[in-house]
């Protein structure tokens, strides 16, 4: 038995951007996706589009949609989890895509899933490409995955991208994203999930794929400055106030060295 893997799309007047994202859920060999689109009551052509994905896709993958106002993105996303029934959950946004139409079979094998086993992985990461509003590769993550993911690994920043992270369904739900955080819940989440797993003893598994596309503007990027400061927060929060102190001091060396 194949896991399902949960693939959830959030989307608000996302219509310049989501056909992209669409296509490449739609273009996968794997036959077991569940695509969830929460969509915020958009006022433009996004309902249009996925009305139209639905009709082409449907037979191929359970797509569902859900359209209702919520209270941000990361209170769309909570939705999300809540509604997914994969085994494996992962957020693609609006303009990101899967980087190949192999990606989430390559993923798949590497879970070595069995039903009613209790041990499978927690997490399965991978790395990124940045694209343009093209998709045209620009190129690779600048933060790249560490060889083995610990609970500590994010001291130095968010070394998996979010849209290459997936994670057991059944954790996600005990851990939804703290809506507290405008910017940077996702970066929360992780730690926390990572926390999990390690309490668990569970494994987190480094792929090795390539799995995403990613935008190069999405709102973390907008909201850089606020992004930041939240990020400091929550990594002070997690790895204390010293060491966090330090390791933004020779985050500042590192980029006045590279320069």
């Amino acid at each position: 038995m194949k896991p399902l893997i949960t693939i959830a799309t959030v989307t608000y007047n996302a219509e310049t951007t989501l056909e992209r994202t669409l296509k490449s859920v739609a273009s996968q060999d794997y036959d077991r996706i569940e695509h969830l689109i929460i969509d915020g009551c958009s006022k433009d052509h996004t309902l249009s589009l996925v009305q139209r994905y639905v009709e082409e896709n449907q037979a191929r993958h359970n797509i569902r949609l859900v359209c209702e106002p919520d209270n941000g993105l990361y209170d769309a996303m909570n939705k999300a989890i809540l509604y997914a029934t994969g085994d494996y959950i992962v957020f693609l946004n609006s303009g990101d895509c899967l980087h190949s139409t192999d990606t989430i079979s390559a993923l798949a094998k590497q879970a070595n899933w069995t039903k009613g086993e209790h041990r499978h992985p927690a997490i399965l990461y991978g790395d990124t490409h940045i694209v343009d509003n093209d998709g045209t590769f620009l190129r690779r993550r600048r933060l790249t995955p560490p060889e083995v993911l610990t609970q500590d690994s994010f001291r130095n920043g968010m070394l998996v991208c979010h849209q290459s992270f997936y994670v057991r369904t059944d954790l996600a739900k005990q851990e939804l994203y703290n809506l507290s955080y405008r910017y940077s819940a996702d970066f929360d989440w992780c730690i926390r999930l990572m926390r999990r797993a390690t309490r668990r003893r569970l494994r987190m598994v480094n792929t090795h794929l390539v799995l995403t596309d990613y935008l190069n503007e999405g709102m973390t990027t907008r909201n850089h400055q606020a992004s930041l400061r939240e990020r400091f927060r929550i990594m002070a929060h997690y790895y204390g106030w010293p060491s966090t102190i330090m390791r933004h001091f020779w985050f500042i060396v590192r980029a006045i060295i590279k320069k």
